[in-house]
């Protein structure tokens, strides 16, 4: 296969490199709309009691307030205020596009009065259920009402516009942070101008490939926007990643052997079967959020296991063919420093400073092992004492609208009148009905009940608040009590609201979470051992992604649910973690690291296969891909990491953990653990048994051994043989 994409790149080079523009052209043409059509977050189960009462209760005709209009300084108790007030929701009740208003005129409920008297707020419920309609429903009562003083408009509706807005922002900004300075580094650790070029244009293709995939995918299903912001980041980390391995093993084969075939088919058959396997181990741990049935999880798992396969596809195409049309070129516009320092690295010196470091560490393994793995440990204890919450108003900075609403209704109104425990009654009798009302007066941590709706399919809604904030124990304790309460006979009752949502996100994670875990363990295995022939070094490098992740989860929880560094990463604290960013990190990080486990374990074992001695293979591996390796992974953790920069707080969250899981594993796990423990096991990183040792040699992905490598292993049958 690689054989025959080196020939395809040198032979056809122009015609890969025109086909790809015209391609990727019309990909980016047909794919720019993209952000317009897709959705909100998007936690909903629909196998969940909590979504199955949504629905029932939208089928029978029941709409919830999507739109909240804050009055200020139009006190109710005074005509004056009454008037404006009995304007502002005559002209709302008029509006097409709103099935009811409420407030104190309509109910006389204190609840929709502020504390002081001089404010109050409408809830406008719409007729639209469909999330896009909703929100533009809700943008476009916002600008009508823009130039009312004195008014400002929130609700959940108009707060997933908002953020669908905030996203684009802050994905424009993370850009142009980080494309600078990505180009500047990448001329830093790729010696010319050229070269530096290559991994933006293999991002930007691989980008633009996945935007028309994504928007192809809105024919067919849901798509969240945050999906976004995970492939641009993603593309433009594994591109990095993905030129600088392909790029740098072409510079050696052309400074061994010059431009052409030979040196193609060497490149392919090295750096492009690494790419290769790398790409399959991120696009299955990112597939894996594909079981998710929470938009925001399956959009994840989609837009990153689209641009893992574009990036790999590019740089194993597109990319050989812009090499073989550059040659020697691709050193082109490098000062003459540079140019020294790149002969250097190409050529096949068995020392420098990684090599050094890999023997100081083999030299004492034990040491060095117990102290790296107890350093993660220690770093991952403050994982134990997660809390999690859930996105609503307060992710959204300060200045719009929809925040600054939800700080009023939280500072200065009766608590929790927004986030009601719903109730929905179905097929009971009026005494049934009264029953449950009374049931829920008597429900420990409910501090009112309002009275109860009838729909017109007869049903009944009883909505009760709860003495605690939707996201508190308390109040989930409260939704399990009423959950437990017997139903009148023959009625059925099914509770909902923010609370019963929350706590059902919940257990559709922990459902559906060791199927994710199954998948991502079992592509793991299977991908490093076609291209290992090892059982061992699987097993070992699954080990070290736990190790990496428990520290990351770690860090995040001091740092996010601490609320430390509030002020440098301009964040406030919400004292707890994104619920889905251990599930989202999990993947995202797992399918990183395994890719730079697989850079180094691909050069140490073209050494011992080579006829190097195990440790020797060590330390010339880590010589010949410790530079990349850091190189691609302080690349990377920029262009991830711009997303730290976002207003977004779970965004930032991700942004942030990504880049430490991928700088962790880069430091303390390539330099210390990963050759101490290679030390520490010897021979025994090779073993396989020997029937999975034949299935290595049938269906195994390696370039050809030379023959006196394969004497010297014992055969084909023989390697990799047990100690």
């Amino acid at each position: 296969m690689f054989d025959a994409l080196a020939r395809l790149a040198q032979r056809h080079r122009l015609a890969v490199v025109l086909t790809a523009v015209v391609l990727f052209g019309a990909a980016g043409a047909l794919g720019s709309s993209v952000a317009e059509r897709l959705d909100p977050y998007g936690a909903d189960d629909p196998a969940t009691e909590s979504v199955i009462a949504d629905e029932r209760l939208q089928a029978a005709g029941f709409r919830d307030a999507g739109v909240i209009v804050l009055v200020e300084d139009a006190p109710v108790g005074t005509a004056a205020g009454r008037e404006r007030v009995e304007a502002l929701s005559a002209g709302l009740a008029s509006d097409p596009e709103v099935e009811r208003v409420v407030g104190f005129l309509e109910t006389g409920s204190r609840d929709f009065v502020s504390r002081d008297g001089r404010a109050s707020y409408l809830a406008v419920s719409l007729v639209p259920t469909d999330d896009k309609a909703q929100q533009e429903a809700a943008d476009r009562i916002r600008e009508e009402l823009a130039g009312e003083p004195g008014v400002s408009l929130g609700g959940y509706a108009l707060a997933q516009e908002q953020v669908n807005q905030q996203v684009e922002e802050d994905l424009k900004r993370a850009e142009m942070l980080a494309f600078p300075l990505l180009f500047l580094l990448s001329f830093i650790f790729f010696r010319s101008l050229v070269a530096a070029a290559l991994p933006l244009l293999v991002g930007m293709l691989a980008i633009l490939g996945t935007f028309f995939g994504l928007r192809m995918a809105t024919e067919f299903g849901s798509i969240s926007i945050f999906a976004l912001n995970l492939t641009t980041g993603l593309g433009l980390g594994l591109a990095i990643d993905y030129s600088l391995f392909m790029v740098s093993r072409y510079r050696e084969e052309i400074a061994r052997s010059g431009p052409g075939l030979e040196a193609m088919r060497r490149t392919m058959a090295t750096a492009g079967r690494t790419v290769f396997f790398s790409s399959l181990t991120v696009a299955a741990a990112l597939a894996s959020l594909l079981v998710f049935p929470q938009r925001f999880l399956y959009s994840m798992g989609l837009g990153g296991s689209m641009v893992a396969i574009l990036a790999a596809v590019i740089s194993l195409t597109v990319l050989p063919a812009v090499l073989a049309l550059l040659g020697e070129r691709v050193n082109s516009l490098a000062p003459r420093f540079l140019q020294r320092r790149q002969a250097r690295e190409t050529a096949p010196l068995e020392s420098g400073f990684w090599y050094r470091l890999s023997r100081f560490v083999m030299r004492r393994p034990g040491i060095v092992a117990a102290s790296s793995a107890t350093l993660l440990i220690v770093l991952g204890l403050p994982f134990l004492r997660i809390e999690f919450t859930a996105p609503d108003s307060q992710i959204l900075p300060e200045e719009r609208s929809a925040r600054q609403v939800d700080d009023v209704l939280r500072a200065q109104f009766a608590p929790n009148r927004d986030t009601p425990i719903r109730v929905l009654v179905e097929n009971a009798t009026p005494e049934g009905v009264q029953r449950v009302t009374a049931e829920l007066r008597a429900t420990e941590g409910v501090i009112a009940v309002n009275p109860p709706q009838t729909l017109p399919n007869g049903d009944a809604v009883v909505e009760a608040i709860s003495a605690e904030p939707y996201i508190a124990n308390g109040s989930r304790d409260t939704v399990r009590a009423i959950r437990e309460l017997p139903a009148p006979a023959g009625a059925e009752v099914l509770v909902t609201g923010a609370t019963a949502g929350f706590l059902d996100f919940q257990q559709s994670l922990s459902e559906h979470l060791p199927l994710a875990v199954a998948i991502i363990v079992g592509a793991t295995l299977i991908v490093l051992f076609l291209m290992t022939g090892s059982v061992v070094l699987p097993v070992k490098q699954l080990l070290m992604n736990l190790l990496n992740l428990s520290a990351v989860f770690g860090i995040l929880v001091l740092i996010f649910q601490d609320g430390r560094l509030e002020g440098l990463l301009d964040y406030r604290s919400q004292d707890a973690v994104e619920q889905t960013m251990p599930i989202l990190l999990f993947a995202v990080a797992f399918g990183l690291s395994t890719d730079y486990g697989v850079f180094l374990l691909s050069r140490i074992k073209e050494a011992r296969d080579g006829g190097a001695a195990d440790n020797d293979a060590v330390a010339i591996g880590l010589e010949r891909t410790g530079r990349i390796v850091t190189a691609a992974a302080l690349l990377f953790a920029i262009a991830i990491g711009a997303f730290a920069t976002s207003e977004i707080i779970f965004i930032k969250q991700n942004g942030i953990g990504t880049a430490l899981a991928v700088l962790i594993d880069a430091t303390i796990i390539r330099a210390l653990l990963v050759p101490s423990l290679m030390a520490l096991l010897g021979s025994w990183n090779w073993w396989a048994p020997r029937p999975l040792r034949r299935l290595y040699w049938r269906f195994g992905v390696s370039e050809s051994l030379p023959e006196s490598a394969l004497a010297a292993r014992g055969g084909r049958d023989g390697y990799p043989a047990a100690p």
